[in-house]
């Protein structure tokens, strides 16, 4: 039922000759997962680790024919994004639909102005499913 609008903006992106970029982010840490080991009987393992351990941010978009990514050593913020969009904007011959989710640095000011700057390149679009939910449980479907 909701698919719907998307499929409708996935049709005319392709009516447009747009090529779709699915857009998102992840973080990674070598943080040493709890977990259980082997000792003798009656001998507690003891496992460990130094609490300076490093994290990445990735943000990442996949299109039909390509996967496009870049790693930061801090978490993605409105000048990642827009670091990213400016490489997919070098590498995508054309123009961008992107398709990401509700992350507060794709609704951000400078964010929205990049990609207002380029509207004759990028789009975007927030799927109805991952749009933050009202209080009744319907989907918001205001403005970004």
């Amino acid at each position: 039922m909701e698919a719907q609008p998307l499929a409708g903006d996935l049709k005319k992106a392709e009516e447009e000759g747009r090529t779709i970029v699915f857009v998102d982010e992840s973080g990674l840490s070598q943080r040493p997962h709890r977990r259980r080991t082997w000792a003798p009987r009656g001998q507690t393992p003891v496992l460990q680790f130094h609490s300076n351990w490093k994290t990445l941010s990735v943000i990442a978009g996949v299109t039909v024919s390509n996967f496009y990514f870049q790693i930061f050593e801090e978490a993605i913020k409105s000048e990642q994004i827009i670091e990213f969009l400016k490489h997919l904007l070098r590498y995508i011959d054309g123009d961008i639909l992107l398709i990401w989710d509700h992350l507060p640095a794709h609704r951000s000011k400078i964010t929205q102005q990049f990609i207002r700057h380029q509207q004759d390149r990028l789009a975007n679009r927030v799927p109805a499913a991952l749009r933050p939910r009202t209080e009744s449980g319907g989907v918001h479907l205001g403005p970004l």
